[in-house]
This record gives C-alpha cells, structure tokens and sequence, in this order.
C-alpha cells in the first residue's frame, strides 16, 4: 500500500473521456482526514474540474472499515498542546485555522463541483468524512454505512456546513442528531436527504465498470449528469437497505426537541424513557457530552435557518477555531482519544449552567467581513 496521503486514478471510458478516482488514502487511521488529504484533494479536484477529458470524479476511502471517520483532531490536539504555551485559555489556533480553512473551502468545492462528483459512503462516514460526503452530487450508502455528527462527545459541535444542512431537515431531527450524536444507517440517509442511491456493497466493481461504459454525449453539464443517473438507475437496490432507526421515530423526536431553547431539549431528551436500544444510547451520549457543544448545537441552527451555506462556513471557521483556543475541545480529544479515560472535565457542570457570556465569547466572530479568510466563498466559483 502506497504512503500516499490521496490516491488519485483516472479510469478510461469507452467514448474516450476519463473517470477521476481519489482514495483516502489512510486505512488505520479510519482514513481520517489530514490537512495534506485536504490539499491534495482539493488541488486534483480543482484539475480535473477544468479537464474536459474528465466527465465525473469517485471519491472513496481505502480499506472495508471506514469512507472517512471524521477529521484529525489528534492533530489538532497536539498543536495546541504542544506547541509553546499552549496550556489552557489562549492556545495558539494558527494550525486549527488553516485547518479548518482548507477544509471548509475543500467541503464547499465539492457542493459546488461543475462534473458529476459520486462519493463512495462505504462503512464509516462520521464528522469531517461527512463533510466530504454531503456535497457530493450523487452520495451512495450501502450496508454497512454508519454516519454521525458525534461532535458533543469531543468539545465541538457539528461544523463541515452542518450549521446549514441539519437545519434543513425535518423540524428538529437535525438538532437532535447534533445534540446526540445519534448513528445514521443507509435508510436513515436517504430518509434525511443525507445520501442519494443505495449500492449494495458488492456491486462497487461492477458500478466502477459501467461508468467506464457509459454514454457521456457531447460533455455538457447535462449529459454527464445523464451519463452517470443511468447507469445508478440501473445499479440501485433500496430493497436491500437496513431498516430506518430515524422515521419510524420521528413524531417522537420532534416532541422531544420542540423549539424552545437546548436547555430544554437537553431535559425532555434525557428524561425520555422509551424502550428503545438507538434511543437509548443517544441518551446515554447526550448525557456524558459536552454541555457548551449542547448549546452550540443550537446557536449554530438557529443562526443559520435562513443563511447561505457559504454564510454557515465562515460562522463556522471562526467558531472552530475559538473551540480549539478557549473551548472544551482540547479536554474532550484528550479523554476520548488521547488519553482515553473517557473522563473528561468539562468546563460547565450542565447545559443549564452556561452563561450567555460564554456562548457570545466562543460564536462572536474573529474577522470582519472584509477580512474573513473565506470571504470570497460564494463569489466565485471555487
């Protein structure tokens, strides 16, 4: 297996255009997604967006276990804690804000991709994985998928423009997945506008090899669209999909979340008391998160209703950036995936206890307009 953090291929089809194939490339790891992944991603994207030989691009990760498991916060972690006087209030942020730059404009890219972008949603799609997922234009699950935003158990709070697309859903799922944590399977996908086509797993060679077959016409934006439908028309099974875990309970979810405040909806979800295993564990996640990612769960929604998905990745830049400097995500990295002790020492005793100056100090922006590092998103095409 290649050291390579991407790798890249381009698959011949028969009317002599070419399929761009990227790998994450990081298997042990789950394929968490590093600032070199994101670079080169972005960049081959970027090629193969202005290459007319190219009429659609794949994007998988390696090994059977995982697409993407999220971003790399153990990086993330270790710069701010062991660069310096990182210790505490006032760490340095310079890497988590060139981290989160690149991958909010590589996150954007992919919403806003020219070419049929078919994104591979095999095994575990969690966090930044998702980030890469949601924009696709064709995102395929099959059944082993397992997708979740479990941010609140680390400190952060679901960024990759999910201050956008969760508030898009069903009135509340969206916040009671981001206050959970809540795993998604393939149905749930598709039932949230989250995936696109079920693929059982064991026809990837064979969808692969039909694309390589298929009439791409005269490359217009609108024939390659038609060129890849097809043949997913043709490769689909939703008969073989896992049964949903989010519909059959969804009356239920949104009396549980209502539209009061995240203190509120923090109580009636922890007090439910319904017999039901994904409840259940969603509860049980709820109850050892964070308490300020509870309430920046609900601040980002509730900012972002009515905004642009480029509004939501600045807000979110700056937001990810302050958690790293003077948040609780430092502590959260540390007791679940440094230390694991999975005891970590929260700042606020509860969700209720956060004060209003603690939320403004975290969600007030860094940069003016005209400053913001990704101020150009939605200007042009990127």
């Amino acid at each position: 297996m290649s050291d390579l953090a991407v790798l890249f291929d381009e698959l011949p089809t028969r009317d002599g255009g070419r399929i761009g194939v990227a790998t994450l490339n990081a298997p042990k790891s789950l394929n968490a997604l590093s600032l070199e992944m994101i670079r080169q991603l972005d960049a081959k994207l970027e090629a193969w967006a202005v290459d007319r030989s190219v009429v659609a691009v794949w994007l998988e990760g390696s090994g059977e276990k995982a697409f993407c498991a999220g971003g790399d916060v153990v990086a993330l972690y270790r710069s701010l804690t062991e660069e310096g006087e990182n210790r505490g209030a006032g760490r340095d942020g310079l890497f988590a804000e060139t981290y989160f730059m690149a991958e909010y404009r590589l996150d954007y890219r992919i919403h806003t991709y020219p070419k049929p972008l078919m994104v591979w949603g095999d095994g575990i799609v969690m966090g930044g994985g998702l980030g890469l997922m949601a924009g696709g234009s064709q995102r395929l699950v099959t059944e082993t998928t397992r997708i979740a935003m479990p941010e609140i158990t680390i400190g952060l709070y679901p960024d990759i423009g999910a201050s956008w697309f969760l508030g898009r859903m069903p009135a509340g799922v969206g916040a009671y997945l981001g206050l959970t944590g809540a795993q998604l399977n393939a149905r749930d996908a598709l039932d949230l506008g989250m995936a696109d086509r079920f693929i059982p797993r064991e026809r990837r060679e064979a969808l692969l090899g039909a694309l390589q077959e298929a009439d791409y016409g005269d490359r217009a934006p609108r024939a390659l669209r038609a060129g890849v439908q097809s043949v997913l028309d043709d490769q689909e099974d939703r008969g073989q999909a896992p049964a949903g875990q989010v519909w059959p309970h969804l009356d239920h979810l949104q009396s549980l979340v209502g539209r009061v405040d995240a203190p509120t909806a923090v109580r009636r979800i922890l007090r439910d008391t319904t017999e039901d295993a994904w409840l259940a564990a969603n509860r049980a996640r709820l109850e050892a998160g964070c308490p300020m990612s509870a309430q920046l769960v609900w601040r980002m929604l509730e900012r972002h209703a009515h905004t642009s998905l480029a509004d939501a990745f600045r807000d979110e830049l700056s937001l990810s950036v302050q958690c790293c400097r003077e948040g609780d995500f430092v502590e959260g990295v540390r007791a679940l995936l440094v230390d694991k002790d999975k005891s970590p020492r929260w700042s606020h005793a509860s969700v209720a206890a956060v004060p209003e100056a603690d939320i403004q100090a975290l969600v007030t922006t860094r940069w003016s307009r005209e400053s913001h590092p990704l101020r150009d998103l939605g200007h042009r095409n990127d």
